[in-house]
């Protein structure tokens, strides 16, 4: 694969040598990248000597130096700098395979790539990779690797995977603790499937690869109404929630004991199921799996309070509503209420909205449609303006699941959408300013 440029950092070091959008790069210390840990890789020197073919077919070699791990500000029309792996499993409870149809191609690429998993903290079940691909991470130093591990039983990591060599799984990381490779687990838990017993087992059989494994999450299957086919999974109820928190509770209590880490963490969906109060922030042992749905409400509220400690507040006036899916819609009311403590005359209204597309078992805001949105508050007073989190949004780019655009939203709901970042302090922002 040819590793074209496709934008230059103004200013950088690759700028000053001439590097264009459109040259290719060839070679750095005489080596061909094979992909972009190569690439980094053969960066973190003082001195490179890097080869590029401008688009006439002229080769120009040029030598630079740097500081160490310094970047020379190239950016590449694929930033992975090679082809992406997709996933060779077939798991019961995979989310791509709930899709309907008709959405955009990209939704429905499944990856299981490693170098994903540290650029963007993708999930990873190994099963797609060899034995030189453990031997790189090694090589490279990479850290931290996440990996979904939902069992380790053997026969059964197999049948919820639907593929035969998924049983290793230990083994492999096993080499990774060895090598002194951080790593963060997941556990996508289904009833009936690796809950109860199997549950323990997995806890008991991860926590022998503390301290390199420093956190597990425990999260719920996730299930559309687009399930025809596929194996014949049921959703969680308030007592299993009850049950599986009992489990992790005793675990952390144990593992906290023992390590000074709760290591095992159970998703914030678990807690809103079974109607217990969140944990307090000092178990989340630093917010290690944030981005896996574990501690995102309870960050919230701590930085929505941190928040309004430094507001006086003031007489503004201020019509705003908010717009979320259903599980988190109390807790931004809650914040909502705080707002309105410190300025009286700004009224925010929340809303929750049910998840036609995908079916309403779905419950969070990350996975609410345009069209949704648009069905469900076209005949509501919205204020002044409307608030979304930008979790509901393509990465970098404002369209939904759906591929409705947030203009589309505006002009069919006829108000002003403000997206929301992920911190408290954008939340209040959004509601005041």
């Amino acid at each position: 694969m040819e590793h074209v440029v496709s934008s230059v950092v103004p200013g950088s070091i690759a700028a000053e040598m001439g590097i264009e959008k459109g040259d290719v790069l060839l070679s750095v210390n005489g080596q061909s990248p094979e992909d972009v840990f190569d690439y980094r890789y053969l960066m973190n020197e003082e001195e490179v000597s890097v080869l590029i073919r401008k688009p006439d077919g002229e080769e120009w070699e040029l030598e630079i130096e740097k500081e160490y791990e310094d970047d020379l500000g190239m950016e590449f029309e694929n930033g992975l700098m090679d082809d992406y792996r997709s996933c060779r499993n077939k798991c019961i409870f995979c989310f791509i395979d709930q899709l309907p149809k008709g959405m955009r191609k990209t939704l429905y690429f499944k990856d299981d790539d490693s170098r994903l998993s540290f650029l963007q903290g993708n999930y990873l079940t190994l099963t797609n990779m060899k034995e030189q691909d453990l031997d790189r991470i090694i090589y490279y130093r990479l850290s931290p690797i996440n990996i979904s591990f939902q069992t380790t039983n053997p026969k059964l990591r197999c049948r919820m995977l639907n593929n035969r060599f998924a049983g290793d799984i230990m083994q492999k990381v096993q080499r990774l603790k060895e090598a002194g490779i951080v790593m963060n687990g997941q556990i996508v838990l289904c009833k009936g499937v690796n809950d109860g017993e199997e549950l323990e087992r997995s806890i008991r059989d991860l926590t022998t690869l503390l301290p390199e494994l420093q956190s597990v999450s425990v999260v719920p299957v996730g299930l559309t109404r687009h399930r025809e086919g596929l194996y014949p999974l049921v959703p969680f109820t308030k007592e299993d929630a009850h049950e599986v928190l009992e489990v992790i509770r005793r675990w952390q209590r144990r593992l906290y004991e023992e390590h000074g880490v709760h290591f095992i963490h159970a998703g914030d969906e678990w807690y809103i199921l079974a109607g217990e109060p969140l944990p307090e922030e000092t178990t989340y042992d630093g917010y290690l799996q944030l981005e896996n749905g574990v501690g995102m409400v309870r960050l919230l509220e701590e930085e929505v309070a941190e928040t309004l400690l430094h507001l006086p507040g003031d007489e503004r006036s201020r019509s705003v509503t908010i717009a979320t899916g259903e599980l988190a819609a109390s807790f931004l009311q809650r914040h909502a209420d705080r707002v309105r403590e410190r300025y009286p005359n700004v009224r925010v209204q929340v809303l929750p909205v049910k998840n036609k597309f995908f079916g309403e078992q779905i419950t969070v805001a990350g996975l609410l449609t345009g069209q949704d949105l648009i069905e469900q508050l076209k005949s509501r007073d919205l204020g002044e303006r409307l608030l979304l989190t930008s979790h509901m949004l393509k990465s970098g780019e404002p369209v939904f699941l759906d591929d409705r655009t947030v203009e589309e939203v505006e002009n069919a709901l006829q108000t002003k959408v403000f997206i929301v970042e992920s911190s408290g302090n954008d939340l209040i922002k959004g509601m005041i300013e």
